[in-house]
């Protein structure tokens, strides 16, 4: 055999293998990820749920006392849009593994995938299609968030989803409809997996989960515009993208000057008690009282109707609040009046336990309404939580805590002025129902660190 015949039946192998593989379908730049007979080019990890080849879908089954279990690309990816149907033979949860990962060490020395994932979920609680971090910060945008997406999951039939990755950006919809938008810090590549969700009882055992139609675009990307009234869950410190930017978002903290904020009850900014250092702004510690070192600040322009998210760290211990329509008409002593998301260690602070039922702990509606939050978005002490408050035109308010809504009422309402008479704002008149007002960052005399405060006004 020549030299020359030799080249090219190497060439003609790495070819053939190459189509094997993946193969382009040259339709748009797509790229199959599956040939729809074997599963060259991906692998199992994390478990031992059984993958297969059916009529031309990848097929995997629950299967008792294993982890949870992935079909991942050998492959990494970095920027991307992905495609593919699923569908789930009975209600139990699955996901799309993007720019993933492998961790020997997780699980007891057994590894485990962790990653962001597009979540499938037939329960009651209807987060299809919205965006978890398996086995690290758990969930990044709950449906909580988007509740208009909650009914697009359809049941005992194939959903197809699009997972859009470009730069830091990672936007998701669900049969055409769009869901989910996280921007991230993390994880620029990794691989794709297919979720075969870990089981604790028998009777859920053998259930199918079909995945097909599996492709992939790495090349020629364009991000497709989702709608302006969609929250962006954006963790980049003290950012703000343009799609925020033509939604009408503004930063009320740049991370380098306090630009905007003046004390309460004054006309500059505290000479003492506050810095900015690093990307955040912090109320340092003092006596533990209220508004006794530097005070409490509040923001130069007044709000009513409104979209306010904050980021926040507490120090052990720690007190302290973001009030809202804070009018500055009470001339009190102390910290300002208003409505207030309360900021507290529930722990170790003693204040959480005070007032009714629990209505000064964390993220409730402080001293009248107790925030229901489960304890798997609560991140702990010392780490950054992320609060929202939004108000709507008809006085309905929402507080948040991590993606997660924790409370709801209607200011003015019946049940809010009854709520106010048994409440320690029982002495002002009409409390929290001013048509507008200042945000408030409160210096309870204990080390809080705020970062990322941006707010959107509503019409």
């Amino acid at each position: 055999m020549t030299n020359l015949k030799r080249v090219y039946l190497l060439a003609l192998g790495i070819l053939l293998q190459a189509s094997v593989t993946f193969a382009s379908n040259d339709e748009g730049g797509w790229t199959d990820l599956f040939d729809g007979k074997t599963l060259q080019g991906w692998k199992v990890l994390g478990g031992q749920a059984p993958f297969k080849m059916e009529d031309g879908a990848i097929v995997g089954t629950t299967t008792l006392n294993t982890p949870n279990t992935f079909l991942v690309t050998e492959m990494d990816y970095g920027d991307f849009v992905l495609e593919l149907d699923i569908k789930l033979g009975a209600e139990i949860n699955s996901g799309v593994q993007t720019r993933s990962h492998f961790n020997p060490n997780l699980n007891n020395g057994k590894g485990a995938v962790y990653g962001r994932q597009v979540e499938i979920d037939p329960s009651d609680r209807k987060w299809s299609g919205g965006i978890y971090d398996e086995s690290r910060r758990q969930w990044l945008y709950p449906l909580s968030l988007n509740t208009e997406a909650q009914n697009l999951y359809k049941a005992g039939e194939y959903n197809h989803i699009k997972v859009e990755c470009i730069g830091n950006e990672t936007k998701t919809w669900l049969n055409g409809k769009p869901v989910a938008y996280v921007i991230d810090t993390i994880d620029r590549s990794g691989f794709i997996g297919l979720q075969v969700h870990s089981i604790s009882k028998q009777s859920d055992a053998g259930h199918k989960i079909y995945f097909k139609n599996v492709r992939i675009k790495t090349s020629n990307l364009q991000p497709e515009p989702f709608p302006s009234d969609i929250f962006v869950v954006n963790m980049q410190p003290n950012s703000l993208s343009n799609h925020e930017k033509q939604s009408g978002w503004k930063l009320l903290f740049d991370g380098k000057t306090t630009d905007g904020w003046v004390g309460a009850y004054k006309t500059t900014f505290p000479q003492k008690g506050w810095v900015v250092n690093d990307g955040t702004l912090t109320v340092l510690s003092s006596d533990g009282a209220e508004s006794t070192n530097g005070g409490d600040i509040v923001s130069r322009e007044k709000y009513g109707a409104f979209d306010l998210t904050f980021d926040f760290k507490l120090s052990p211990g720690a007190n302290s609040g973001v009030k809202y329509f804070v009018t500055l008409q009470e001339n009190n002593k102390g910290s300002a009046i208003g409505l207030e998301y309360q900021i507290v260690d529930d722990k170790l602070h003693p204040d959480a336990n005070l007032g009714r039922d629990g209505n000064r702990t964390l993220a409730s509606l402080y001293d009248l309404i107790t925030a229901n939050k489960p304890a798997r978005f609560l991140h702990p002490t010392g780490e950054w939580n992320t609060g929202r408050v939004v108000v709507y035109p008809d006085n309905r308010v929402e507080h948040y805590l991590n993606g997660a809504k924790v409370l709801e009422y209607v200011r003015g309402s019946k049940d809010f002025k009854n709520l106010v008479a048994i409440s320690k704002y029982n002495k002002w008149p009409k409390f929290g129902e001013a048509p507008q007002g200042h945000i408030l960052l409160q210096d309870h005399g204990n080390e809080v660190s705020f970062r990322s405060i941006k707010i959107r006004k509503l019409k």
